[in-house]
C-alpha cells in the first residue's frame, strides 16, 4: 500500500464513563482466588492494567459510533457532502443485521449515495477500514470517508467471572485461557480520511503492510454460544503467553516489510503507536522491533484492552496531547487475534 493523495483529517474517541478497577474485580473473584492460592493484585502485576471503563448497561454501539463519528465531522469541519464511505470496524455490533453503520449513517445524516457497511478483524477491523476508505480515495472513488467503531466487553467481564465463580474443578492451569478476558475495557474512535485537497491539516496517509500466519488463529477465539436452550453470554479464551510470542514474531517480520515498502530507515520513525494488550507485550514488542519505550504513548493502564478501538484511540489522545511534532513520520502498529498484523506509515503536518 502507497498512498499519495490521502489524509487522516481527524482522529476523535469517546471514553465510558464507568470505571472499574483490577482491585475490584480480584475483590469479585475472591473464591475463586482464596481456593486457588492466587495473590491479590496479580492482575494489575502482570498486566499493568490498573483500571478499565464501561458504558452504560443497554448502550448500543451505533449510539457512542455516531457520538465519534460527530465529534470527527467536527473536528474535520468538512461538509458531510464529501462523504463516499462509512465503515463500522469494532468487533461489538448492534445486531448480526443490519450492519451497524446503517444505524451510525442515519444518526449522522450523511450522503445517501455513502457506501455504508460494517469490517470485522479482531482487534484490526478499524485499521482494515481505514485502507479500505484510503484506496477508494487514492483511486479517486470517493473525496472522503469515515471509520467508526465501540468496543465494550463488560458483557464479557460479567460472564468471565460469573464462570469462574461457578467452575468447582477450576485450577491454577485452567483458570490462565480466561486471563485474558479479564483484562477487556470499552471505548469508541473515529477516523476521517480525505483527498490531500480537502485537507486542513496535511497529516498524510504514507502506507503501509498487512502480514497473516493464520497456523495461530485458534489461539483466541470467543463468541456467543446457544447452550441447553438458552443463550448464554459472551466467552472467550486465549492462550495469551503464545499469542504473545507468536504476535511478536508476526510483528517483526511486518516491521521490516514495512520499513521496506515505505523506503524507511528505522531513524526515519519517530513515534509509534501501538495495540494496546498489556505491559508485557508492548516491552517485548518495543525490544525486539529496536523501539525506545518514549516513541509510544501507552494507554492501557487505565483503558485496559479495548480492541479494534485500542490503537486508534490511543492515536487520538496522543495526537491530542503533541505526542507527535510537526513533520514527523510515525507508525501504527496493529496486531490481530488470527493472527494478523498491519503497520500503517503517517506524516504529520507542519
Amino acid at each position: 500500500m502507497r498512498y499519495q493523495s490521502v489524509c487522516v483529517e481527524a482522529v476523535t474517541y469517546v471514553l465510558p464513563p464507568d470505571v472499574v478497577s483490577s482491585e475490584a474485580i480480584e475483590e469479585r473473584l475472591r473464591p475463586v482466588y482464596e481456593r486457588l492460592g492466587l495473590p491479590f493484585g496479580r492482575l494489575e502485576m502482570m498486566t499493568g492494567i490498573r483500571e478499565r471503563r464501561f458504558f452504560p448497561p443497554g448502550t448500543l454501539p451505533s449510539q457512542v459510533s455516531a457520538e465519534s463519528g460527530r465529534r470527527a465531522l467536527e473536528a474535520a469541519g468538512l461538509d458531510r457532502r464529501y462523504i463516499g464511505a462509512l465503515i463500522h470496524g469494532s468487533v461489538c455490533r448492534d445486531q448480526l443485521e443490519p450492519a451497524t453503520a446503517t444505524a451510525v449513517h442515519h444518526a449522522l445524516e450523511l450522503p445517501e449515495d455513502c457506501h455504508v457497511f460494517d469490517v470485522s478483524n479482531a482487534c484490526l477491523g478499524l485499521l482494515n477500514g481505514m485502507t479500505i476508505v484510503a484506496d477508494w480515495i487514492e483511486s479517486g472513488r470517493i473525496r472522503a470517508g469515515l471509520v467508526v467503531g465501540t468496543e465494550d466487553g463488560r458483557a464479557l467481564l460479567e460472564t468471565t467471572i460469573q464462570t469462574l465463580l461457578n467452575a468447582p474443578d477450576l485450577t491454577r492451569q485452567s483458570i490462565k485461557p480466561a486471563f485474558a478476558s479479564l483484562t477487556i475495557g470499552a471505548g469508541s474512535a473515529a477516523i476521517l480520511l480525505c483527498d490531500a485537497k480537502l485537507s486542513r491539516t496535511g497529516r498524510r496517509l504514507i502506507g503501509g503492510v498487512t502480514l497473516a500466519d493464520t497456523s495461530h488463529h485458534r489461539l483466541c477465539s470467543g463468541g456467543t454460544d446457544a447452550t441447553a436452550g438458552h443463550q448464554q453470554g459472551p466467552l472467550m479464551e486465549t492462550r495469551s503467553e503464545e499469542m504473545l510470542h507468536a504476535g511478536v514474531a508476526l510483528a517483526e517480520r511486518t516491521w521490516q516489510k514495512f520499513l521496506a515498502r515505505l523506503h524507511w530507515a528505522p531513524t526515519d520513525v519517530r513515534k509509534v503507536f501501538t495495540h494496546q494488550v498489556g505491559r508485557a507485550h508492548r516491552n517485548l514488542l518495543l525490544q525486539r522491533l529496536g523501539l525506545r519505550p518514549e516513541m509510544d504513548f501507552p494507554t492501557v493502564e487505565f483503558l485496559g484492552n479495548t480492541g479494534a478501538v485500542a490503537l486508534p484511540m490511543t492515536m487520538a489522545m496522543g495526537l491530542e496531547r503533541g505526542h507527535v511534532r510537526p513533520g514527523e513520520r510515525f507508525a501504527l502498529l496493529g496486531i490481530g487475534s488470527g493472527l494478523n498484523c498491519m503497520m500503517l506509515g503517517l506524516q504529520e503536518g507542519g
